[in-house]
């Protein structure tokens, strides 16, 4: 194992001399060390139950939605302009196809904690009303997570909604495009043993959800 992540080091040195092929190769890579690393903390039947949902929303979704392993646990990320209009909480209509699908899916693995989780880009909220952006994207997460409990039935003690605003960025805010893919809700089906640890988190960030 130690070999094979001093390889891993020494293709991120040379990652810009690399052909788009091998970029794409080593992405590939990290997704499946990131799903063994998820999968390995698991009991074998809740591992086949995360394996299946990925498999069942992989096939599912369209390419506007991602779906991988991290820490966490499966995640299903969307961009803030699939679900909603900018500097909204109200769901677009269009989000409904997509969060439907993600509703059958989570019905599939009922005995999963999830986590839905509200990010945002870095830019100071001026007009949409909002006290700041933690207060949008916890309204967001809030929408997402009152569609899935009215709409499908999906088991509201299940669901835990968390805002963190522009604090977790997964690229730098410093371009449009950057700022895009920070503009984002996830969902994510969470191992069993997280998630009172999980609910423990939603409670200390909503101190500070104004």
């Amino acid at each position: 194992m130690g070999m094979a992540l001093m390889a891993g080091t020494g293709c991120a040195l040379t990652f810009a001399k690399r052909s788009p092929w091998d970029i794409q190769q080593l992405a590939e890579l990290s997704d499946q060390l990131e799903q063994f690393k998820t999968l390995a903390r698991l009991k074998s039947d809740e591992a086949d139950e995360l394996r299946r949902a990925k498999d069942l929303l992989e096939s599912r979704l369209g390419s506007n939605v991602s779906v991988g392993y991290d820490e966490r646990g499966l995640v299903t990320r969307m961009l803030d302009q699939v679900l909603f209009d900018s500097g909204k909480a109200q769901l677009r209509r269009g989000a409904y196809p997509v969060l439907d699908k993600v509703a059958q899916v989570l019905n599939e693995v009922p005995g999963q904690p999830v986590g839905v989780e509200g990010h945002t880009d870095d830019v100071p909220i001026k007009y949409s009303g909002w006290a700041d952006n933690k207060a949008l994207a916890f309204a967001r997460a809030n929408a997402v997570v009152s569609y899935l409990v009215d709409k499908h039935g999906v088991d509201p003690n299940r669901l835990t909604p968390i805002g963190y605003g522009e604090e977790r960025p997964l690229v730098s805010n410093d371009t449009p495009e950057g700022r895009q893919q920070n503009r984002r809700v996830e969902i994510i089906i969470l191992p069993k043993a997280s998630g009172k640890s999980y609910e423990a988190e939603a409670e200390r960030e909503s101190r500070y959800a104004k």
